[in-house]
């Protein structure tokens, strides 16, 4: 595992298609969120420590403004035929275990990801109504052995102002979780071996 920090791409950028396998047995896809106030896009897996960390947040979180109609959909791209606790049928295990709301979809080939810049496992992406990016970064100051609250300080005011039509404040902080698993030969030019402090 690398302790790694967002890429941060760069606000008012156009979120990126998709269209990927869910855990429930349909497709999901971007244009399935075209009629929400909001979308937020969460790369996240299963056994990762700063995943586990937030996930009852999470939980709480994606409940609650899903009643606000944001839409919310969570994927999975790391390398599962090296890490079977992310694959697909432990990613069902952990949806249904979490109470998850939101589709969780599996980013297999990883293009997704690259194409979002997503680097970190929880890594956050939030669009506007038009799927352009107000926010990218951490769901809140808190990290394993931190002694913070989770309380998704962060991601609950940038979706606030979201909805409600404004832009959040533009200082953002990057979030930090383990690197995403990519594939042998397959690692974009943004990954650093090293990770971050």
């Amino acid at each position: 595992m690398v302790r790694t920090a967002s890429t941060m791409m760069p606000l008012g950028t156009a979120a990126p298609d998709f269209s990927l396998p869910e855990t429930d047995g349909g497709t999901v896809t971007l244009a399935d969120f075209k009629d929400h106030k909001a979308l937020l896009v969460i790369f996240l897996c299963n056994h990762c420590p700063y995943v586990k960390h937030v996930a009852e947040q999470l939980k709480l979180l994606t409940d609650e403004y899903m009643q606000h109609g944001v839409g919310v959909v969570g994927i999975n791209s790391n390398d599962i035929a090296k890490y079977a606790d992310d694959d697909f049928d432990a990613m069902k295990a952990e949806k249904e275990s979490r109470g998850y709301g939101f589709p969780y979809a599996l980013d297999e080939d990883q293009s997704v990801a690259i194409a979002y810049g997503a680097a970190c496992t929880p890594d956050f992406f939030l669009f506007d109504a038009d799927h352009k990016l107000t926010y990218r970064g951490q769901l809140d100051a808190s990290r394993p052995k931190s002694d913070l609250p989770v309380t998704g300080a962060d991601l609950r005011a940038a979706l606030d102002e979201t909805i409600a039509g404004r832009s959040p404040k533009a200082e953002q902080r990057p979030s930090i979780g383990c690197n995403i698993k990519w594939k042998e030969g397959n690692e974009p030019t943004y990954f650093d071996p090293n990770g971050t402090a």
